[in-house]
């Protein structure tokens, strides 16, 4: 049995090293579309919308306001009537799954990526990732941030600012540092 690579290894949640160069090179390629994306005029918005499109693992009818940025865009699956604000960040080493019409505020930040707690392992450069769902019809509110390994339920509200680290149910409304549960959704 030959050995994982470190692209496999990321993709199955285990411990990685990001500085491999094939991921760095895939980081490269991201990071490269968004800055195309980020750097076309306004009248070029909707052309630029497709640098994305193939970017992404699998999207339809979205719209993303720039400046937009993420790790791989692979690993990002957005459902229909997806919308995302200035700002947004999504940091894909693990799998982002979005339901359909889910709304981002300006400046929010999902990252399913971490590092250990062991400084030596730290220190080595060693990461791993894990999967992100955000379910439909959810608004996340501006400059909320999203952790690793983390699931919000259909219909549930993120208020403004709200670093969200546990799983959110559906019909709720989570807000504070860390988020805590606020009120059943209207």
């Amino acid at each position: 049995m030959s050995e994982l690579t470190e692209k496999q290894k990321m993709l199955q949640g285990m411990e990685y090293f990001p500085s491999n160069k094939v991921l760095q090179e895939e980081r490269f390629c991201a990071k490269q579309q968004c800055h195309d994306f980020n750097q076309a005029s306004p009248k070029q918005q909707r052309t630029a919308l497709k640098t994305l499109r193939k970017l992404f693992g699998t999207c339809s009818g979205f719209w993303i306001e720039p400046s937009f940025y993420c790790d791989y865009g692979y690993n990002i699956h957005l459902g229909k009537s997806f919308y995302a604000n200035h700002g947004t960040v999504i940091l894909d080493a693990a799998p982002v799954i979005i339901g359909d019409d889910v709304l981002l505020a300006p400046g929010v930040l999902i990252s399913t990526a971490t590092h250990p707690l062991d400084p030596v392992k730290r220190k080595k450069g060693i990461e791993t990732a894990r999967e992100i769902r955000i379910g439909s019809n959810v608004w996340v509110g501006m400059g909320a941030k999203i952790l690793p390994g983390v699931s919000i339920g259909e219909n549930a509200v993120i208020g403004a600012g709200a670093l969200v680290n546990k799983d959110v149910p559906a019909n709720t409304v989570y807000a504070g540092v860390p988020a805590q549960f606020v009120k059943a959704a209207e």
